[in-house]
């Protein structure tokens, strides 16, 4: 609809008689350009009944990561942290809740459907404040290089996808839209569906898994940390670990084989 535009856009989509409730999505950048004033302040004038969504990253992406009046850094030339929250309050909206940790997929869900199912009148408004995983790993990756360069111990987070569980529908890749989200061929010979896996540009974050677990879409996610210059102990935990993994693993392989036919001489 334009830059910063969804409230208007949903205001002029969502009439007083609608059975339903119309949601706008805009960033922090187009909410400071002419979101509030066009959007949120003609929605309060007029009562329309609709959930903006406004995605808050802390700095104007569609120009280049400028500072903006919600931005969190210090500045000696800006006025900064000015919470979005506040300015729409400021202006009338009765209903308006932050969440400060977007990854916690089911929880921004909940207050999702709340926004949507509230008796309270006029515009509904859902803050969603979490960094930008890009401009994290551009401050983050430097960091942990050097620290690995250094010999420090150094651990970082990666998701994967169980190829025995996962069943090919492939809903992860379409709910989540991870650029790390791929597909490779099917381990197992009864089925030609590809599975569903995780590429090595992973960075961590767990979209995906909190995605798969909100929407009860599959166990098939899991969770490993990759550990940097691991100390004596994390030797041990792991040689622990393989031992046991090898032993619950063979009794496993001992049953699966008990139930394979024999076979057939001819």
């Amino acid at each position: 609809m334009g830059y910063g535009l969804g409230s208007a856009g949903a205001a002029a989509l969502n009439s007083h008689d609608a059975d339903r409730r119309t949601v706008a999505v805009m960033g922090d950048g187009g909410f400071w350009h002419n979101g509030l004033t066009s959007g949120v302040g003609n929605a309060v004038f007029n009562q329309n009944d609709q959930v903006l969504l406004v995605v808050d990253n802390a700095y104007s992406a569609a120009t280049g990561g400028q500072d903006l009046l919600s931005s969190r850094a210090d500045s000696m030339l800006r006025s900064t942290k000015h919470p979005i929250e506040k300015a729409v309050r400021g202006i009338g909206v009765t209903w308006a809740k932050t969440v400060t940790d977007t990854y916690k997929i089911g929880a921004l869900r909940d207050l999702l459907v709340t926004a949507l199912t509230t008796r309270t009148p006029g515009p509904k408004v859902v803050v969603a404040q979490s960094e930008c995983q890009l401009n994290r790993q551009r401050r983050v990756k430097p960091q942990r290089a050097q620290a690995i360069k250094a010999g420090r111990r150094v651990v970082t987070e990666r998701f994967g996808v169980d190829a025995e569980t996962c069943t090919g529908d492939h809903a992860c890749i379409r709910v989540s839209g991870c650029p790390s989200l791929s597909i490779k061929a099917n381990p197992d010979p009864m089925r030609t569906d590809p599975v569903a896996t995780v590429l090595d540009s992973c960075v961590g974050c767990g979209v995906c898994g909190a995605n798969a677990h909100a929407a009860s879409l599959c166990p098939s996610f899991y969770r490993s940390d990759l550990v940097f210059n691991p100390t004596r102990r994390d030797r041990l935990l792991a040689r622990w670990r393989a031992v046991w993994i090898g032993a619950l693993s063979r009794g496993v392989e001992r049953r699966a084989a008990r139930l394979e036919p024999a076979e057939v001489n001819r």
